[in-house]
């Protein structure tokens, strides 16, 4: 998979691979409060196309920004970074 130009990457862990050539990724980032200056959690989820079927439910992956493939994929992974054991 070759991609241009600078895209972004993600990691996170996948919570779902029911469908066909797709994935759940969970990703966490920290954010400052800007008020109390206390760290929160946000969690969003991103679906992101498997052209293989090779993910499974609590592998670590690295997910790439990529052209609409279908109504909510706008990702592909890219490599899995550590497998469930």
């Amino acid at each position: 998979m070759e991609t241009r130009g600078n895209k972004r990457t993600i990691q996170g862990v996948v919570v779902s691979n029911k469908m066909d050539k797709t994935v759940v990724v969970l990703t966490e980032r920290l954010v400052k409060h800007p008020k109390f200056h206390k760290y929160l959690r946000q969690h969003k989820k991103y679906k992101a196309h498997d052209e293989n079927n090779g993910c499974n439910i609590g592998d670590t992956v690295l997910i790439v920004e990529s052209r609409p493939l279908s109504k909510e994929k706008r990702w592909q992974v890219r490599e899995i970074l550590e497998r469930v054991k």
